[in-house]
């Protein structure tokens, strides 16, 4: 799930190989496992340990949701330290050595080894303080908690992650720096388990809450930033570094940044807890996320994602830039697979950028269309991106609602993207690909029953099924679906099946356990509610400059983040805002949450453009502006929710047909005024025109649209007349052989 390039990049064959054979080309090891720069690759006996910790880990959830209930705050304690301990058994701290020779030297070892001996003690101490509350006490003397438990405590994590930095070793082999890590997670969650189940829960936030909390809590703080690090990068980390210096900085900052105060105690004692880390994101990646990352995990076992592409390239494949329109229809289907923009690029984009290459499309062009079109699969129902899954806890708006008002805004996304190809694809004369280098589509409409997990999740979402009950059927069905398939899945695949979603799940609960933080200070310092005091001045003046105001605020905060980390800071800061300026609850959150996506492939850091621009072997600055360009309806749909209500599903059967109707239209004026053609190639009066047109039927009011469809209207009887039905090729290429 990472937005890394896979080790081993698959899916298709040698380019010479294409050129001279007449099979067709059919995707394989699209359901590959990413394998990410920083992972180890264990063998033998570490091998089979941490496979069985990661199959332990996903079964301990879906066991919990399912069948034995834990208590809330314990079960995300551990679902968190689990990660913790996962991924830093996983996930190297510095780059892998290349050889013995280039690796660090022995003293690392023996320094990593000594700090073994205070990680082990605290450990004990926990063990010591919980027989002391089992013996009645009430509490545990504060000196002891910080001098046999804190300062120890604190002094070898900050130790063990600093060396960790510096530790080189081979891939396979396992870091004792991180070893010490894996301790001090379970001393401190150990610690927070013994404490959250006694009266001592009632205390934090307060001056009688015990040491001990602040020490932990601190403690699993920098454990969740250095995983974080390691596995989505530096931007989140630092933005949380800023957010927890304002905790301390902010009582001396002037204007309505300015707070009283909160002490360190104080604060750390309330930020692991519901206020914060064990908050709404860490309620989401522990239920509903976890659960739909085992559901893509059997997903991809039963080989789900190769059949997706070889679908779309089935479907889609003929038409006029052909494997560009393949990557539309297939990153909209793996979105549902793959939980990242990033995560998209890499599993589809290996077989499609090369493709668009081979037909005519420039590298920018092939890296820039699939980095956009796989952006779409974070808002494509029913799945959806995470965020929309803390949408759902944040708002108190039902997951199935939130998915029907996702309909029409992903249609028009995809479609924008569809009609910017097919432009681009008409003016360059790009061909499509020939019948025999296509799977053939009566052979897999076959084996349609593959969608048939999908469509159980869908069916059960919609008669009532809760998110848990619905997602545990469409992965028992994705089981039971593959035994007539191909690609069967006995005890060994499902176990398999288990063990990615267990290393599939470390980075998203490590960035939602990271952005937990961020949202414990802005809701303990109350940042968000001076913020939202500032966004209702600025509506004073223009409700059109809030809107934009809070778009650049989503997109700076996405800039770098994860999808889900981006949303859940800017549902923090930047909706509640909308909402005091008088926008619905549900057209607030889905404006800030599709600037969140969208800042994937938003220069200047653009995650799914970079490992596009990776794979295309392009620029990467060059990727993310062309990206930028042909996902430019995405800057423009949400505005149309806070003109049109109607886009979310919101109003009669006749508004919602009228304004997704017209906007559909208003997109394709917007694509061909971007492309410079329709029908033919087009002038600047004539774009100038198609943009007017365009805002017209997109702005969704009932003049407007009269006033874009005559425009439309006119545009078409003079493209139609000039240019023979769009036959005419300026500009045409000689088509690629």
């Amino acid at each position: 799930m990472s937005p890394a390039t896979p080790q081993n990049p698959n899916g298709l064959k040698d380019d010479a190989l294409l050129a001279s054979s007449p099979d067709p080309i059919l995707a394989e090891g699209v359901d590959e496992e990413v394998v990410e720069p920083n992972r180890r690759v264990f063998t033998g006996w570490q091998f089979l340990l941490f496979a069985t910790l990661a199959i332990a880990y996903s079964s301990f959830h879906l066991i919990s949701l399912n069948v034995y209930p834990m208590e809330t705050w314990s079960f995300r304690i551990v679902h968190i330290a689990g990660a913790l301990i996962l991924g830093y058994g996983l996930f190297a701290g510095a780059r892998f050595a290349e050889d013995h020779q280039t690796a660090s030297p022995a003293w690392f070892k023996w320094a990593s080894y000594a700090l073994l001996v205070p990680a082990a003690y605290t450990l004990a101490q926990v063990f010591l303080m919980q027989q002391t509350i089992n013996g009645g006490a009430m509490r545990i003397d504060a000196a002891v908690e910080t001098l046999h438990y804190g300062y120890p405590l604190m002094a070898t994590t900050a130790a063990a992650i600093v060396l960790s930095w510096f530790y080189r070793q081979t891939r396979h082999r396992f870091n004792p720096a991180d070893l010490v890590l894996m301790i001090c997670a379970l001393a401190s969650a150990g610690y927070l388990l013994m404490a959250f189940n006694t009266s001592m829960r009632m205390s934090t936030g307060t001056s009688f809450a015990p040491p001990g909390i602040s020490w932990a809590a601190i403690a699993g703080s920098l454990l969740i930033l250095e995983l974080t690090r390691r596995v989505a990068g530096l931007a989140l980390v630092i933005i949380s570094a800023v957010f927890l210096g304002y905790v301390f900085v902010g009582p001396y900052l002037p204007g309505f940044l300015g707070y009283p105060g909160l002490s360190l105690q104080r604060f750390f004692s309330q930020v692991y807890t519901d206020a914060g880390i064990l908050g709404p994101t860490t309620a989401v990646s522990s239920t509903y996320i976890i659960l739909f990352i085992i559901f893509a995990a059997f997903l991809q076992a039963s080989k789900v994602g190769d059949y997706f592409v070889n679908f779309a390239f089935a479907a889609a494949g003929r038409a006029r830039g052909g494997p560009a329109k393949v990557s539309i229809f297939a990153s909209g289907l793996m979105g549902m697979i793959n939980g990242t923009s990033a995560g998209n690029v890499v599993s589809t984009g290996s077989l499609t950028i090369p493709l668009m290459k081979k037909v005519g499309y420039p590298a920018r062009s092939a890296g820039a269309i699939e980095a956009a079109a796989s952006t779409g699969g974070q808002i494509m129902p029913p799945i959806m991106g995470a965020g929309a899954f803390i949408m759902a806890e944040v708002t108190g708006i039902p997951y199935t609602d939130i998915a029907i008002a996702a309909v029409i805004p992903a249609i028009l996304y995809f479609a924008s993207i569809y009609f910017m190809v097919d432009f681009e694809a008409a003016r360059k004369g790009m061909r499509g690909m020939r019948k025999d280098e296509i799977p053939l589509f009566s052979k897999l409409i076959k084996q349609a029953y593959l969608f048939a997990p999908i469509i159980i999740l869908i069916v059960a979402l919609f008669m009532g099924y809760s998110v848990i009950r619905a997602g545990t059927l469409a992965t028992a069905s994705a089981a039971v679906v593959s035994w007539i398939s191909p690609n069967k899945m006995g005890v060994t695949a499902i176990l398999k099946a288990l063990q990615l979603a267990g290393t599939m799940a470390i980075q998203i609960i490590a960035v939602c356990a990271c952005a937990g933080l961020i949202v414990g200070v802005i809701s303990l310092t109350g940042v968000g509610a001076r913020f939202s005091s500032l966004l209702l001045g600025l509506a004073g003046v223009s409700q059109l400059l809030a809107l934009v105001f809070a778009m650049l605020i989503s997109i700076l905060l996405g800039m770098g983040m994860p999808t889900t980390a981006a949303y859940a800071v800017a549902a923090s800061v930047v909706a509640p805002g909308l909402i005091n300026i008088g926008i619905e609850p549900l057209i607030a959150h889905f404006f800030v949450f599709y600037f969140a996506v969208v800042s994937a492939i938003t220069p200047p850091v653009a995650l799914a453009s970079y490992a596009a621009a990776g794979i295309s072997g392009d620029n990467p600055m060059g990727t993310s502006v062309a990206s930028f360009k042909i996902g430019l309806a995405a800057f423009i749909v949400p505005f149309m929710f806070f003109y049109s209500p109607a886009m979310l599903m919101e109003g009669s059967a006749l508004q919602i047909m009228r304004v997704g109707i017209t906007a559909m239209l208003g997109i394709i004026l917007l694509s061909g005024m971007v492309q410079a053609w329709f029908f033919g190639p087009v002038n600047v009066l004539k774009r100038v025109i198609m943009l007017i047109g365009a805002l017209c039927m997109i702005y969704g009011g009932i003049y407007t649209d009269i006033a874009g469809l005559a425009i439309g209207a006119g545009l078409v009887m003079i493209q139609r007349k000039q240019f023979g039905g769009g036959k005419h090729t300026d500009k045409m290429q000689a088509p690629a052989s």
